[in-house]
């Protein structure tokens, strides 16, 4: 930079004119068309005179000292006094805030409506989803019970519904598999009235009075993995790590719930047609379960085929009408619960268990069992298993209270949302439940119904309570295929997302490659293996977007200061000499070269130039004769050669979000490479922290902090100025909007 430039912009703000100025008048400009426009006419005077700068001075950033720093947190966490510990109990518990100022007339009978007809559809998907996680019917009624009570007096949501969950379900039947065949690696035993409990090498046999059968065996491997689930929820409220969930993408969640689906729909076809087939774990689990049904396919109960056809002819298109008049009615049709009650008195007064081996839900009890604390020595063995489960259950939670809490115009706290799912999962673990979370289904289907808070989540946990101490023992008779076909066609909403995929496909190829990898791979592999690859893939592909982004040289917008891609928009207007580009990324480690690339492809490579400059020189003394002392480099530099038409390169950086020792290394060397050819190099738009990145790199010297900008006109400007107090004519031949 000359001297007279560096002293014009050494100017203090008190020093330069009051007017502000934009590009001088009379410099051509090459649109892309070839045509030439003149940028807008000033008022200046014959010789060049400063560009006015914006400066700000940055706020001096204190020392921390950080004993000090916890100290005054620990004091100001410990401070106590009755208004604060009245807010901190109404966080805790936020039923006392909005519960005293309830509005009976107004809502109520929303309440009841909603409460009512969610308990109705609760009753059979209880005891059908509890098959799913490997238990008995009743305690998928113990859990849907304990759910709505806790979360009606912790949770912030209005309107989400919580429950048991058909994904969870499966995901704890999985682990339940697993260990009962630790437990019980023979299967004679299993038949036996005796029980087995595992404790490492040792096998000890229980009578079924004093101890543990293996029914009572699965739900203790249950009730523990909710606990350890609602453990993991809560310390996550607790440190306020909630940003997990960011990892898990509408996609991924798409993905993962409807490649689970299809793993639920392969776990019931066996109640379908009434074959007894061991449930296959692990790896490729569906594809084994597959094979086993058709090799086994002879084996099929007539009967319980005949009644899985009857009720998917039932369930199916009242689902339908449902939803297609679901604006029209003031509730859903209970069909599930129709079906059930009718499909139990066929089965009672048929005999269909007697006369055709058809397999029933069994002895429900009344009730309520004694609590009981989860079993701690298998803990170890389902920590890592409660993980996954924990974080799919609080991620579903908070998404549907916040969806719900924006569509009706109120707020939640997902803080608050995660101690509540945890509760709700801790508490019941002690009486004897699974894991639950909010579920869509039934939260779409209370809302419809008129919920205006949660307290008809106390009207459908008296529905439950009804059921446990009367209604359960009648269902004695009911069919398991049943059972089977109501959760089949719970997962209708899930297949249904194939629909959508030609829109997503528009809206965002790379969310609809993430949406199949996760569901192949939670359909092909298991679901916690398909979570991990899901979040796994989803993170590449946000490295990959970072790795290959977008870039541009940019025109100005005539009449305007905005400037825009030249590939993308029409009519815009480059300044001769000048090139504008901007990189669409954070520059960083991993596309440090895909920068240099496209900066050298959209503009000139100063490393083939200068070597073409060499090159020439090499070839004219050797045509001329003539003896240098020195290495070539420096004979090089004596040669004269042909002007650059480019003499600024102005690289937007508002697209950067952040540089990292790399980034600022490649804009270091970026700009060495381009002023070995005369070529300045000018940022414009760095945010503060780009700004304290190439501070801290020493990008810039004291005196060149003027090559530092906070527009991209101003920059573009400066380069106009500094050409002309340079004395270089602005070359009219070379096109150089193309991009």
């Amino acid at each position: 930079m000359s001297s007279e430039n560096k002293e014009q912009h050494d100017l203090s703000p008190s020093d330069l004119p009051e007017e502000t100025y934009s590009l001088p008048s009379g410099v051509p400009l090459e649109a892309q068309t070839g045509t030439s426009t003149d940028f807008r006419q000033l008022k200046t005077n014959d010789r060049c005179r400063p560009y006015c700068r914006i400066y700000m001075e940055p706020h001096e950033k204190r020392d921390i000292n950080i004993k000090q720093f916890v100290i005054r947190k620990l004091q100001k966490s410990c401070q106590c006094s009755p208004a604060r510990v009245k807010n901190r109990i109404f966080d805790f518990l936020p039923v006392l805030r909005w519960l005293p100022k309830y509005d009976l007339k107004k809502n109520i009978l929303g309440d009841m409506m909603s409460g009512l007809i969610v308990g109705i559809l609760l009753v059979p998907q209880s005891i059908a989803y509890s098959l799913l996680a490997g238990q008995e019917p009743i305690y998928g009624l113990y859990t849907s019970f304990f759910a709505s009570i806790i979360y009606f007096l912790f949770g912030t949501s209005r309107h989400i519904s919580v429950g048991i969950f058909g994904i969870l379900c499966l995901m704890i039947g999985e682990v339940v598999d697993r260990e009962l065949h630790k437990a019980f690696p023979n299967p004679v035993a299993t038949s036996s009235p005796s029980a087995v409990i595992s404790n490492g090498s040792m096998v000890v046999n229980h009578t079924v009075d004093g101890f543990c059968d293996k029914s009572c065996y699965a739900i203790k491997i249950g009730s523990t993995v909710t606990f350890m689930a609602g453990v993991y929820q809560v310390a996550m409220g607790f440190f306020q790590v909630g940003f997990v969930s960011v990892y898990l993408s509408d996609a991924l969640l798409s993905g993962f719930v409807t490649g689970a689906s299809f793993t639920i729909l392969t776990s019931q076809a066996k109640y379908l047609l009434g074959l007894r087939l061991p449930r296959s774990n692990g790896v490729g689990s569906v594809i084994t379960t597959w094979i086993h049904i058709f090799r086994n396919i002879h084996k099929t109960n007539v009967c319980d085929l005949i009644t899985s056809l009857l009720c998917l002819l039932v369930l199916l298109p009242t689902k339908e009408l449902n939803e297609h008049f679901k604006s029209k009615l003031k509730a859903p049709i209970p069909t599930e619960l129709i079906v059930v009650v009718a499909a139990t008195l066929a089965s009672h007064f048929g005999k269909l268990n007697e006369n055709y081996n058809s397999s029933v839900a069994g002895q429900i009890p009344t009730g309520f069992m004694p609590p009981k604390a989860p079993d701690w020595s298998l803990i170890p063995n389902v920590a890592v298993d409660a993980i996954a489960i924990s974080i799919i259950g609080f991620a579903i939670t908070v998404s549907l209270s916040e969806m719900f809490a924006k569509k009706h115009g109120y707020t939640v706290k997902a803080n608050q949302e995660m101690y509540a799912i945890g509760f709700c999962n801790i508490i019941p673990s002690f009486f004897h439940c699974i894991t639950t979370s909010a579920a869509l289904a039934k939260t779409l289907v209370k809302e419809s119904t008129g919920c205006q808070t949660q307290l008809s989540a106390i009207v459908t946990a008296l529905v439950l309570l009804l059921v446990l101490l009367v209604i359960a023992p009648l269902f004695y008779s009911l069919q398991k295929c049943v059972l089977g076909v109501i959760t089949i066609v719970n997962l209708r909403g899930a297949l249904l997302k194939f629909r959508e995929l030609p829109k997503m496909w528009r809206l965002s190829r790379m969310d609809t490659l993430i949406w199949f990898v996760t569901m192949l791979s939670s359909a092909l592999l298991s679901t916690e293996i398909g979570l991990l690859v899901g979040v796994c893939f989803s993170m590449f592909c946000v490295i990959l977007r970072t790795q290959k982004p977008k870039f541009s040289l940019l025109g100005l917008e005539e009449e305007s200061e905005i400037f825009e891609s030249i590939s993308e928009y029409k009519n815009l207007q480059t300044q001769s000499g000048i090139k504008v580009f901007r990189f669409i990324a954070p520059l960083y480690y991993i596309n440090k070269e895909c920068f240099k690339s496209a900066l050298y492809k959209k503009t000139l490579n100063p490393v083939l130039t200068k070597a073409a400059w060499k090159k020439a020189a090499k070839r004219k003394l050797k045509e001329e004769t003539v003896t240098f002392s020195g290495i070539p480099d420096d004979v090089s530099m004596h040669l004269s050669h042909d002007p650059l038409e480019l003499h600024t390169i102005v690289i937007d950086c508002s697209a950067i979000q952040f540089l990292d020792t790399a980034g600022i290394h490649t804009l270091k060397e970026v700009r060495r490479d381009y002023e070995a050819i005369g070529i300045q190099v000018l940022l414009a738009q760095c945010n503060s922290s780009v700004r304290d990145s190439l501070t801290r790199g020493e990008y810039c010297k004291k005196e060149e902090e003027s090559l530092l900008f906070y527009s991209v006109s101003e920059a573009v400007a400066f380069a106009v100025d500094s050409q002309k107090q340079k004395g270089v004519c602005v070359l009219n031949g070379l096109s150089l909007s193309g991009d």
